[in-house]
């Protein structure tokens, strides 16, 4: 009788788990059936390329508004009072940054010059000839063996420090002495953003921190979920009224009160594999105007959504890691094979694509990648990991001059004081 009732409760529960697709045992049913080679799959999504779309459009930016600052915690910097390039007019100094794949790293500009670190982590504030002013090291002989990475954030005359060992301190910018040096628990991974005397950084455990600017300590913190793997690209947050809004390396967008870090919302922009492949996940950094957030990824989606509930507005098919930027009602960026794409704001509908990579020859294509740009008044500024810099004429899209910046290795470049600056291992160029 106990083999008879034993019998049916086991053919009762292959029963059921034959029947079940969201048992344990299926769990790998996708990556099984990939490896079968005589079975296709009928509906795989194909992919969606764009070559070129209204590429003699002519877009109307006589009314568009100019700006002129470096740091804004909507990363909305638009349009900024810069038309050249012209002449190279001044390089800043250092010694190269070691084990370094990209140059995603922003200077301190200040009327009088600028601060910058180097591969040992030393920070040097330089007048505006490019002279040293100071030299200062915060760090330990073995510290310095790890080729600490900066993110800095300026507090009137006190500059904030964190980086890629968990370490975060404070030094004066007129000595470049220390204010007070902490140790946190995970190495850091994004800007840094201020708002009064609170600074809040995003470590490598998917982990928003809010620290105190007067003695370092740590305010609150909110944690999301990790990634089993270590991605290359920084997390990105901004700030909106009372709200510090973040990504993470698994693609989901956080929104958590300013003062206390308690939850707002949260949108998943992903599904759960993304946590087993966050290695080749790429997100551009978040822009805002107040209203809607916008990002782009390499999964061919382009994201508006709505600030206050976390709904998303819209979704586009375009394939971009690099932050956009917001012009009126047109957002632009600029694709993964080097496509400038010009959206409206309000709905995502693409009004035009032009091809700003047509400079190389067809099988060199797919090996540049795109770094980052800017926009000056009518010009957009475009880094390559081939060392080049694109100038493209937005009313047209048309590429209208190529400068060699590097031999490979440059950062975005950025807009100060109607001069242009761009970061190439081993030195900061201006452009006037």
């Amino acid at each position: 009788m106990i083999k008879l009732i034993f019998l049916i409760f086991t053919l009762f529960f292959l029963s059921n788990c034959s029947i079940s697709e969201t048992t344990r045992i299926w769990d790998n049913k996708d990556e099984n059936i990939d490896n079968q080679k005589n079975i296709k799959k009928l509906f795989a999504k194909e992919k969606k390329i764009i070559t070129k779309f209204n590429p003699e459009l002519k877009l109307d930016l006589s009314k568009i508004e100019i700006n002129s600052y470096t740091i804004d915690n909507q990363n909305n910097y638009g349009s900024q009072n810069y038309s050249g390039l012209n002449d190279k007019i001044r390089s800043y100094k250092f010694s190269k940054i070691e084990d370094a794949n990209q140059l995603n790293y922003k200077p301190i500009f200040l009327n009088d010059g600028l601060i910058f670190f180097d591969k040992k982590g030393t920070i040097t504030r330089y007048d505006k000839n490019s002279k040293v002013i100071w030299k200062k090291n915060h760090y330990s002989k073995s510290e310095k063996k790890l080729s600490p990475k900066l993110y800095f954030a300026l507090d009137e005359q006190n500059l904030f420090v964190a980086d890629s060992i968990a370490k975060y301190y404070s030094i004066n910018i007129k000595s470049g002495e220390l204010n007070w040096s902490n140790n946190g628990n995970y190495p850091f991974n994004s800007d840094v953003k201020k708002r009064g005397n609170k600074f809040f950084v995003i470590d490598y455990k998917n982990t928003l921190r809010s620290f105190s600017g007067y003695d370092g300590s740590e305010l609150w913190n909110f944690q999301t979920q990790d990634s089993f793997t270590k991605s290359d690209t920084k997390n990105s947050l901004i700030i909106i009224g009372d709200l510090v809004i973040f990504n993470n390396s698994i693609g989901d967008i956080t929104a958590v009160d300013i003062e206390t870090g308690l939850i707002t919302w949260q949108l998943p922009t992903q599904s759960s594999n993304i946590i087993n492949e966050s290695y080749n996940f790429k997100t551009s950094k978040l822009v805002s105007d107040g209203k809607s957030i916008y990002f782009s990824n390499n999964k061919d989606e382009f994201y508006s959504v709505d600030i206050k509930t976390g709904v998303t507005n819209w979704i586009n098919e375009v394939n971009s890691n690099i932050m956009p930027a917001i012009i009126g009602n047109l957002i632009f960026t600029v694709s993964d094979n080097g496509y400038l794409f010009v959206l409206e704001k309000n709905n995502g509908n693409i009004i035009r694509v032009t091809n700003l990579y047509n400079i190389y020859k067809e099988k060199k294509r797919p090996y540049i990648k795109p770094i980052g740009f800017v926009v000056g008044k009518t010009n957009l500024y475009l880094t390559n990991s081939d060392g080049k810099m694109i100038v493209a004429d937005l009313i047209t899209g048309n590429t209208v001059n190529i400068v060699k910046v590097s031999s490979n290795l440059m950062s975005e470049p950025f807009i100060f004081n109607e001069n242009l600056f761009v970061i190439k291992n081993g030195s900061v160029v201006q452009y006037n």
